[in-house]
């Protein structure tokens, strides 16, 4: 089903509070979040039936809807039992989820306080592409022209779908050129995140990332800081000048979907994925496996 268009897999979405047929889980075209971006999602994954950090992305969900100046009508709680039970419906083990809320069709133009909002989660199958062996030989970025915009002149803490229009355009050019993504810096010309990914730079036994003031502050990025934490490794979150990329012996990628990602090389800077990458690829790929309780 691999090469299947979205629109058209067979299964269950969960929409407005009920399921209906994978196909007929539609909006009309003029839906104010197609036209005027008044749409948030969040990207998460089940690994063994159960999804990792769930509750955060319910969380993040709702606070991306309300830096849109809207109320996503669900609550935390019910947003999970509805994740739990697309993955159930669906007879899904490994999966990629993807809950969205917009903004309807009552009314078009720049103002939409009369909209309803309306959420829909879907999931499908996603297994795990990359062996460890290959996940380890890197990535190969280029850096982007296009930059993550001033936070006065977005919300850039929103989970928010016309955030990612600059992503798509800066991967297509990437993918142009032969590489896997594209290095993003934001307003100022500091590093700042690849297209779906968090960056993180690893020298002399310390981890450095960016400081998350313009992009999103990633649930997989955190969940690696705490785990590079317990392994007595000291997280430094600075603004990172592009030229101090040759400074560094490892970098890798995290997210939802890229999970850990190591890089090898970001135009003319090269990077080894070598004893960091190959722990913080470890760690996570543990800590997202569900818990196993031990027989009494």
């Amino acid at each position: 089903m691999a090469g299947l268009a979205m629109d058209q897999r067979d299964g269950w979405i969960w929409y407005d509070g009920e399921f209906v047929p994978w196909k007929d889980a539609k909006v009309h075209v003029l839906t104010h979040g197609l036209h005027y971006g008044s749409c948030v999602f969040e990207g998460q994954r089940a690994y063994g039936g159960e999804i990792f950090k769930l509750t955060e992305h319910s969380e993040r969900l709702i606070n991306s809807g309300k830096l849109l100046d809207f109320k996503v009508p669900y609550s935390v709680e019910e947003l999970n039992a509805a994740c739990r039970e697309v993955i159930s419906r669906n007879n899904l083990v490994d999966a990629y989820m993807r809950p969205v809320a917009w903004r309807g069709s009552e009314e078009m133009g720049v103002p939409a306080r009369n909209n309803t909002v309306h959420v829909a989660i879907a999931a499908w199958e996603w297994p795990s592409y990359f062996t460890r062996e290959e996940r380890l030989k890197g990535a190969r970025l280029t850096i982007s022209d296009w930059r993550r915009p001033d936070p006065k002149t977005i919300p850039c803490k929103s989970k928010a779908a016309g955030l990612y229009m600059i992503c798509t355009l800066s991967k297509h050019a990437a993918m142009d050129k032969g590489y896997t993504d594209s290095l993003m810096l934001d307003y100022r010309g500091l590093v700042a995140e690849a297209t779906g990914a968090n960056v993180f730079f690893y020298r002399d036994g310390e981890l450095h990332t960016p400081t998350p003031d313009c992009f999103l502050d990633g649930i997989t990025r955190r969940t690696i800081i705490d785990l590079a934490k317990k392994r007595g490794i000291k997280i430094v979150e600075r603004q990172i000048k592009p030229e101090e990329l040759a400074e560094f012996d490892e970098c890798f990628l995290t997210g939802t979907a890229a999970e850990v990602t190591p890089v090898s090389e970001i135009d003319q800077y090269k990077f080894t994925p070598s004893t960091i990458c190959q722990a913080m690829v470890d760690d996570y790929m543990s800590a997202v496996q569900p818990k196993k309780v031990a027989a009494e």
